[in-house]
């Protein structure tokens, strides 16, 4: 049962405000603001000198940081506290700030939710992302999935298993920790070209180009090629219509060796759609910036394993603070 008495005005003003504290984050991320102050602490007219800022814009946005406890200050000079240090630094290798970027970009088309209801069509700003939206989107979804891989690479069960494909990868988050997590395993990145600097990128960082391809190619319009003894697929089915997901699973279930494994990974919501919070909000987002994507109940990705000749269909026990969900099944 839902909380539906913890509403009054002040909880509800708040939420409302809430994209405050958000674009104030986002903007300092955007002007890497806690990487510059990571170095040493500083006064807003010399950072504001040194970028070519107005001083005082500097000083309201740094004051604001304090408030929200990412900064400190002390006779006019700000520094950065320990957890901005940790995750919002460049020079941390903790660091979430892409992530926060996409955010930002997202902020945009969320203001035009609206718009999107009363048309049912999403937000469009052009054929492509550019290049440093590219980077915030791939390099964002390596930050998320840094902090869940490794526990999702103890959940699983890979023993015996060779060869792993990591459908839609993108920067092989998930491949780099299967394999570091099970020595004897192999694994191909497969996703769009563009993708392909990223992916390598974060391979090498963790000494594994050796265990690790890529392979470019876009599983929409495309088969995809080779045979596994496992497909991973995280994220994907929330992007696309029911339909485009039944062909997708159905071509993964199609690489598996028999007796092969498909995993899926994404967020479930409950049987009647209402919950939990993070997958209905997700599923506006999907509204906003696709045209058929949502999030999808247990129930429905198990009708479409299914529905693509799967066996043995499971519910993996583990659950991510934005309430992901794994489901398991055999060929």
């Amino acid at each position: 049962m839902k909380d539906q008495n913890r509403w009054d005005r002040e909880s509800i003003l708040a939420v409302s405000s809430a994209y405050w504290q958000g674009a104030t984050l986002q903007a300092a991320v955007a002007l890497d603001i806690f990487t510059a102050l990571g170095k040493a602490a500083l006064g807003a007219e010399h950072l504001a000198r040194a970028n070519g800022w107005d001083s005082r814009a500097v000083e309201t946005l740094l004051d604001a940081l304090c408030a929200m406890g990412l900064l400190a200050k002390e006779n006019k000079q700000y520094r950065i506290t320990d957890g901005a240090r940790n995750f919002l630094s460049k020079d941390s290798d903790q660091y979430i700030g892409y992530i926060i970027k996409h955010h930002l970009h997202l902020m945009e088309r969320w203001a035009q939710l609206p718009k999107v209801v009363q048309t049912g069509r999403p937000v469009r700003k052009g054929p492509q992302q550019s290049k440093e939206q590219r980077e915030a989107f791939l390099m964002g979804m390596f930050n998320i999935a840094s902090l869940t891989a490794p526990r999702v690479a103890q959940v699983l069960d890979l023993s015996g298993k060779r060869r792993l494909l990591d459908l839609g990868g993108g920067p092989g988050t998930y491949a780099i920790h299967f394999c570091l997590a099970n020595p004897l395993l192999n694994a191909t990145i497969y996703d769009l070209p563009e993708t392909r600097p990223y992916a390598l990128k974060t391979v090498e960082s963790f000494g594994l180009s050796g265990r690790i391809s890529f392979q470019e190619g876009d599983y929409l319009d495309q088969e995809v090629p080779g045979t596994y003894d496992v497909v991973w697929m995280s994220h994907i089915l929330h992007s696309l219509g029911p339909q485009t997901c039944q062909k997708v699973v159905g071509k993964a279930v199609a690489a598996l060796d028999p007796g092969g494994v498909l995993y899926v990974h994404d967020f479930l919501l409950n049987e009647h759609r209402d919950g939990p919070l993070f997958p209905a909000l997700f599923s506006l987002n999907m509204l906003v910036n696709t045209k058929e994507g949502r999030a999808y109940s247990e129930v429905e990705i198990r009708s479409m394993m299914k529905g693509a000749g799967l066996r043995d269909i499971e519910r993996i026990p583990f659950e991510s603070p934005n309430s992901s969900g794994i489901l398991r099944g055999v060929v």
